[in-house]
């Protein structure tokens, strides 16, 4: 077993006002999915903020164990919301992923994908292009299913096999090339919005960002999409690499200034959450806090923006059976939670029915369904049943992450579903709309 010195978390974590916040009462035992699956103390929200808290204080090293649970975590912010304290549990375990992460605890494969992915890939515009056309053409010329067709990835993993299949398709034109910088609506200029494309989004689900410039567009907004954003660092700051997500936050709030905007819409659920949060990762930063105080005051996700400001007066007709799915991000961090209700409720012919445990992850959680696959399945699993329950046509839910690990389940799991963005379902909407007109 590694050991690190035990006072390495100390310039890392919050103050001991922050971490003392906690008062042990257990309400949010029942809102974790990890607790749920050992039923172990430690793999609760409590029991790891008393880890933390005796790492903090020299009374623990840190250890594989701790890295492990810290891992664990989803870090869904679930507990967050339960917690009568109004305990920031997700700054905690973030802190100590970053501590994680620089003493090299881990296995040696996470650590290699997540430096891959997050390092060498997410972090730069053109080494995710790269990637996207190869991982295009490895989908597309017919390698994937040949692979697939002859077993070899089954005989070198079965979990690699299930991991490709749950990577989604690369589109096959990037949202940056379909979306000008600067769209203008027909009419009107009733608002003056940014938009943030993301990064994979901007690459695997180009059309959701199509289909809210669109909808945007229909609702009075010029729109604004800088060239030179970049991925927010959202998946860097949960995975421990915290300074490359500084960096990311630092270019994108340079990309957005050039531009004057009432609001800057997102329409990925992690994307907008961490954006709003800039102001807290850059508070120390003498050329970027006040800046970045600015910048996340102007975040919205998309439906959080159609419901508030109500843009659009006249929904078209829509004969669905759908259910919506609350991305952990957007309920438990944005608090974004009646919002889209409220926009799917205003849309004739709709008819939704309740998610039993809506809020509850999907076992997506960023890179977790590639880190810790199993862990992954079996939460997915809890939430396939729960779906199959609603009878639904399609399930709704604002996140990349989410759709895709849904539509897994649903093929993994024999269940007919239809799985999209709430925006693709309000933009058929405004075309039923115009069509009757």
């Amino acid at each position: 077993m590694n050991d690190h010195p035990k006072s390495a978390l100390l310039g890392v974590l919050p103050n001991d006002d922050i971490l003392s916040q906690c008062i042990h009462c257990g309400l949010c035992l029942s809102s974790c999915p990890t607790y749920e699956l050992t039923k172990l103390e430690r793999s609760s929200p409590r029991g790891r903020i008393r880890m933390i808290k005796a790492v903090a204080k020299g009374e623990m090293q840190i250890t594989d164990t701790f890295a492990d649970e810290m891992q664990f975590c989803l870090d869904c912010q679930a507990c967050e919301t339960a917690c009568p304290a109004g305990v920031k549990y997700g700054t905690m375990v973030e802190a100590a992923r970053v501590e994680i992460e620089n003493a090299g605890f881990g296995s040696k494969s996470g650590r290699l994908i997540k430096k891959i992915a997050l390092k060498l890939i997410l972090a730069s515009n053109n080494n995710l292009k790269i990637a996207a056309k190869v991982l295009y053409f490895y989908q597309k010329l017919g390698v994937q299913k040949l692979l697939h067709k002859i077993g070899i990835f089954k005989l070198l993993s079965v979990k690699l096999y299930e991991i490709d299949e749950i990577a989604p398709a690369v589109s096959k034109k990037f949202s940056k090339k379909l979306i000008p910088e600067i769209t203008k609506p027909g009419g009107q200029v009733k608002y003056q919005t940014a938009f943030h494309t993301g990064c994979l989004m901007d690459v695997m689900f180009a059309e959701i960002n199509k289909d809210t410039v669109d909808v945007l567009s229909a609702s009075g907004c010029k729109v604004y999409n800088p060239k030179e954003q970049v991925c927010c660092g959202s998946l860097h700051a949960h995975n421990g690499d915290i300074e490359t997500a500084k960096t990311l936050a630092k270019k994108n709030i340079d990309a957005f200034e050039k531009f004057d905007y009432q609001f800057l819409i997102s329409n990925s659920a992690g994307c907008g959450a961490f954006m709003k949060e800039y102001d807290k990762v850059l508070a120390d930063d003498p050329v970027y806090a006040e800046r970045a105080r600015k910048f996340s005051q102007k975040v919205k996700d998309i439906t959080e923006f159609l419901a508030v400001e109500k843009p659009i007066k006249n929904y078209g007709e829509v004969n669905k059976t759908v259910t919506y799915h609350d991305a952990c991000h957007l309920a438990h961090t944005q608090k974004v939670v009646s919002q889209p209700r409220e926009v799917l409720k205003s849309i004739p012919g709709l008819k939704i029915k309740n998610l039993e445990e809506a809020d509850w992850c999907c076992g997506s959680a960023g890179i977790y369904n590639i880190i810790r696959y199993d862990d992954s399945m079996q939460i997915l699993n809890r939430k396939m049943n729960n779906i199959k329950n609603t009878e639904a046509e399609i399930v709704l839910t604002g996140n990349p992450g989410c759709i895709q690990q849904i539509k897994y389940g649903a093929k993994k799991y024999n269940i007919n579903v239809k799985v999209i963005h709430p925006i693709t379902l309000i933009k058929q909407s405004i075309l039923n709309n115009n069509n009757n007109s």
